[in-house]
């Protein structure tokens, strides 16, 4: 009998000694519990592969995101992100048990969050492009927040509302440092661009490249001449990239294609499509 293929880890919550309920009969485990939600009420958060800073960063959750937490020791809780399903070790530091329904996400590259009214006085904190907040009302030109502080109203979005395009969203990360499982507009990897980029257009993405290629999109016979167009997505050897035009390619990795480069910010190439193993995808709608 052909052994059990056992679950991704990045996205079902087991260890040895301890999984989520929803796995028994797929997973042993010592014990099996159902998590409980917090909700993150940082700027950001760290999703590490240990309970350690000096762990490998795997992905970052935003403020206003919901977690469901397993186990919590000496300061990390052990979650799954409920937005992309994402397992790890985040700081409990930063996490509340007390869920407040957002009503706007950060639509601009970052915005800046005043203790007051008035963008002369020096800000409580950062956040970054889809950041979720709660508004409880217009002040002026700024949106008082749950919580406390205000943002400028024109950074945000109605919760629901998407763009367009989601490579013009892309494009506003050019120059970027890239920082491996960064998701922010302080840094961020290739797959982490893609996924903020097709989120602000309204679709669910996976957070790494080999989940968003085998998930998003349909494939396209490119080597059958099909042309590539704005907005297709690239993959290559665990990365992937948005097409800007026919041509173009914003990518946050060092290596693009065969015969080009970019630094390793985010920047934009041309490039040609030649590698043997090169999938692109089309997401439509």
């Amino acid at each position: 009998m052909a052994k059990m293929m056992r679950p991704d880890p990045r996205r079902h919550a087991y260890r040895a000694d301890l999984a989520d309920a929803k796995l028994r009969g797929l997973i042993e485990a010592e014990r099996y519990v159902r998590g409980q939600t917090r909700q993150v009420t940082a700027p950001s958060l760290p999703l590490r592969r240990e309970p350690r800073f000096d762990s490998i960063l795997d992905t970052e959750a935003l403020h206003g995101e919901t977690v469901t937490v397993f186990a919590e020791s000496e300061g990390w809780a052990w979650l799954q992100i409920d937005r992309d399903g994402y397992v790890g070790y985040m700081p409990s530091e930063g996490l509340s048990a007390s869920i407040v329904a957002p009503t706007h996400r950060i639509a601009a590259l970052r915005s800046y969050v005043y203790p007051e009214p008035d963008g002369k006085l020096p800000p409580l904190a950062l956040l970054s492009l889809n950041a979720l907040i709660t508004a409880k009302g217009l002040e002026g030109r700024f949106l008082a927040i749950e919580g406390g502080g205000y943002v400028v109203a024109r950074h945000a979005l109605p919760v629901g509302e998407v763009v367009d395009d989601p490579v013009a969203v892309a494009e506003a990360f050019l120059g970027t440092p890239y920082l491996w499982g960064g998701r922010t507009s302080i840094g961020l990897d290739c797959s982490g661009l893609v996924q903020l980029a097709v989120e602000a257009a309204g679709h669910k993405a996976p957070r790494d490249a080999d989940m968003q290629a085998a998930e998003l999109g349909e494939p396209l016979p490119w080597q059958e001449g099909t042309e590539l167009r704005r907005g297709d997505l690239v993959f290559w050897e665990g990365h992937v990239g948005i097409m800007t035009s026919a041509t173009d390619l914003p990518s946050a990795r060092r290596n693009v294609a065969r015969g080009a480069t970019c630094d390793a910010n985010c920047g934009a190439v041309s490039i040609t499509i030649s590698a043997p193993r090169c999938t692109v995808c089309r997401v439509e709608g």
